[in-house]
């Protein structure tokens, strides 16, 4: 991991994704490719069971200082404190619901988890270590 070159104090604009949370490998933090049983890493070759896929955050930012615009991902743990879950038991809280309530269309709860985090990060200022 790279360690932080400078520091950044901006405010967000938006959110660049919706999808905060990314089934990531062990090893390398890559994306994993799931299939219904297995998940693959692309990168190292890791490779194991979809139920034991372990997920991570990424939440992509428009940023801007006094000056100018920037895009900004941040990843992993850090963010455990504004979404008050690990990324791991979110991913849990959104199937658990999806399969409760039914809902075939996970349009819904990915609507509203948008619009929290939306609520939760535009408009506010942070210092991001860049």
């Amino acid at each position: 991991m790279n360690s932080v070159q400078g520091l950044l104090a901006a405010s967000v604009i938006s959110i660049q994704n919706s999808c905060f949370v990314y089934p990531a490998c062990q090893n390398c933090f890559s994306r994993l490719i799931l299939d219904s049983r297995r998940f693959h890493c692309l990168k190292c070759g890791c490779t194991g069971e979809a139920k034991d896929a372990s997920y991570r955050y990424r939440l992509s930012l428009k940023v801007a200082d006094t000056k100018d615009l920037f895009d900004i991902t941040v990843f992993g743990s850090c963010l455990d404190p504004f979404f008050g879950i690990t990324a791991e038991n979110l991913q849990r809280y959104i199937q658990d619901f999806n399969q409760l309530s039914g809902e075939t269309n996970t349009e819904a709860s990915t609507r509203a988890l948008v619009h929290a985090v939306e609520t939760c990060f535009i408009g506010k200022r942070f210092i991001f270590g860049v």
